[in-house]
Formats: C-alpha cells, sequence, structure tokens
C-alpha cells in the first residue's frame, strides 16, 4: 500500500556475470507523491566500456500474483517476483528499446541527444546464499550511526548475496549465464542533504565465503562514521567486521582501477581482498534534483581476490569533486 510522505519503497539488485562477461544494476524505486508511476533504473554494463542505460517511470501495476498475494514489484517492461521469501526470487525484462552510451560519456556527462537503442530482454533466477544483512545492527557503534543522522542517509534495508542464473538478450542475440547477485531491499524516508560520502562493497565467492562493508569517510568535525561490514567463511553467522583500509575514490576510471579493501573483525582477525574494476559507470539521475553540493557517485564491478578464490562483485563510491583528483 501507498506509505506515508517521503517515503520510498525500492528493490535493487547488482548482478554480475561470474566471469566478468558484463554486470548489470536493476532497480525500481517507488516515491509516495509518485507512487503509481515508479522509476526504472538500468545500467548493463560490458569491459569494453558499453553501457546499456535506461532511466524512466513507468506503470507500476498490481503487486499481487495469480494467488492474491502481495509478491510482485514492477515498473513497465521491469517486474520481480519474489517466488518464495529468502529462497527464491525472479526478474523478468520485456523486450524494451534502452539506449547504449559508453563509460566515458557518462563520466563526461557527454550523453548524446539521439544515442543509439538496443532492444534488451532478459530473465533472472536467484538465490540466497549468505544470511541477510541488515544495516546498523552488526555492531553497537553501526547501531549508534545508524539511529542518527548517519542512518537517514542510508535509509532502513537489508541486504543479500545471492546465486543467480538467467539469460540476457541483446537485439536478439540471447545468451545464457551464471553469476552473483546482491540485492537490497530498502523502505523509508531517505536524506540527501549534507551526504558526503561512501564507499560500499561486496562479493560471494565460489567456495561460498563473502564479504561485504559500507563506510563514509572522515567527517571534517573528527566525529565517528559509519563502518560496518561481514566477512561469511561459507555457513553460519555473519562475523562483524569493520574496514581499516579503504579505497576511497580519487578519480574516474571507465576501468582497470585497483582497489585494496581490509577488513577487521573484532578479535582481531584480518582479511585482505583486492581486485581490479572491469567496468565503472558514472552514476546518471532521471529528473531528480539533487542537493547542490552533492558527491560524484560511480557504480563499478570488479574482480576480487581473497586468498586463493577470485570472484566478480560490486563497489559503489563517492566523493566531493574538490576532494578527487580529476
Amino acid at each position: 500500500e501507498k506509505p506515508g510522505p517521503e517515503v520510498r519503497d525500492a528493490a535493487n539488485v547488482w548482478v554480475e556475470e561470474e566471469n566478468g562477461a558484463f554486470a548489470m544494476r536493476i532497480g525500481i524505486e517507488h516515491v509516495a507523491e509518485e507512487w503509481d508511476t515508479p522509476e526504472l533504473w538500468l545500467d548493463i554494463a560490458f569491459p569494453d566500456g558499453r553501457v546499456i542505460s535506461g532511466r524512466e517511470y513507468g506503470a507500476g501495476g498490481s503487486p499481487f500474483d495469480a494467488d492474491g498475494k502481495p509478491t510482485i514489484k514492477r515498473c513497465g517492461p521491469l517486474r520481480y517476483h519474489c517466488i518464495e521469501p529468502f529462497k527464491h526470487w525472479k526478474i523478468t525484462f520485456d523486450p524494451h528499446a534502452v539506449r547504449e552510451l559508453t563509460a566515458q560519456q557518462l563520466i563526461d556527462q557527454a550523453i548524446p541527444d539521439e544515442p543509439p537503442m538496443r532492444e534488451t530482454a532478459f530473465e533472472i533466477d536467484y538465490y540466497p546464499a549468505v544470511p541477510p544483512l541488515i544495516s546498523g545492527t552488526l555492531t553497537s557503534a553501526s547501531r549508534e550511526a545508524m539511529s542518527g543522522e548517519q542512518g537517514t542517509f542510508i535509509s532502513p534495508r537489508y541486504e543479500q548475496l545471492c546465486r543467480a542464473e538467467g539469460w540476457l538478450s541483446l537485439d536478439g542475440d540471447r545468451q545464457d549465464f551464471s553469476g552473483q547477485i546482491l540485492r537490497i531491499k530498502r523502505q523509508g524516508v531517505r536524506k540527501f542533504e549534507g551526504f558526503w560520502g561512501h564507499c560500499w562493497m561486496s562479493a560471494l565467492f565460489p567456495s561460498g565465503r563473502g564479504f561485504g562493508v559500507n563506510t563514509f569517510p572522515p567527517r571534517d568535525d573528527g566525529k565517528p562514521t559509519f563502518n560496518e561490514g561481514f566477512i561469511f567463511d561459507g555457513s553460519g553467522a555473519l562475523i562483524p567486521a569493520r574496514a581499516v583500509e579503504i579505497p576511497w575514490m580519487e578519480r574516474l576510471y571507465a576501468s582497470g582501477e585497483p582497489i585494496k579493501l581490509v577488513l577487521e573483525t573484532a578479535d582481531g582477525r584480518r582479511e585482505t581482498i583486492e581486485g581490479e574494476t572491469f567496468i565503472n559507470c558514472r552514476s546518471v539521475t532521471n529528473n531528480t534534483v539533487m542537493p547542490e553540493n552533492w558527491p560524484i557517485v560511480q557504480q563499478a564491478h570488479a574482480r576480487y581476490r581473497w586468498d586463493d578464490e577470485e570472484a566478480t562483485g560490486m563497489i559503489e563510491r563517492s566523493t566531493f569533486a574538490e576532494k578527487m583528483k580529476l
């Protein structure tokens, strides 16, 4: 049902083909004031620099499935369907024309008036493989930060790493694939004014191990910043951790940026994850008016190395322009 004023309800997934052939970011954003016309976000990015990038509003449609249960979230051609809670989800995208850009065009904010259009369709089944993370619950420090102003930037949410199987079709050329997904369910009032940057990373490895972290840069006033992460050893619960070495965004790469993350648990265990991005997409909005002093945001996908394992995963970061080497 339509929530109260300013409440946002969103479902998002980050998808990485297991070998880095492509990656996707797919989202539906409902805002209470425009409840019947949610916003669709779609980026399908390739290592050669192509980005199939869609931003549009579409009809939300009914949330009820054939059994009368509210298991569907839709925006135009895009549909999420919860087959079984926390066990099986399906995303479908009906054939639809989406513009083709490049990562460099996004970096330069030089989007052509009439870019090439590609008929895009896909279907993805995904299955949770790691316990869900409810942001701001793993440690006393993250709970305290989440309960204050910093929590309003994140908004109440949970995230979960999943395995995926599906197919992608561009202009009728269909390919089947396997991969990893980070799914996010977010609902609440989300504040933008005052946000100063972040680093958010996550990946799921072949053995079943995984990690995730979201943290904000140091503050000018020296007060603590949100810093919450986890290590998952393949079974059991998430092990709370915090980032002690963080790859803050300093430049805008189209691809090939080396990254290094070090996570530390409360008992002093340290894990180092290194890698390199294979495609970076500077974020563009639709018609959303952002605060005047808003950080540059870039969504990227990387090949990660953790001990003797490799996997593809996501990384999203933001930084004020004046703090970057542009």
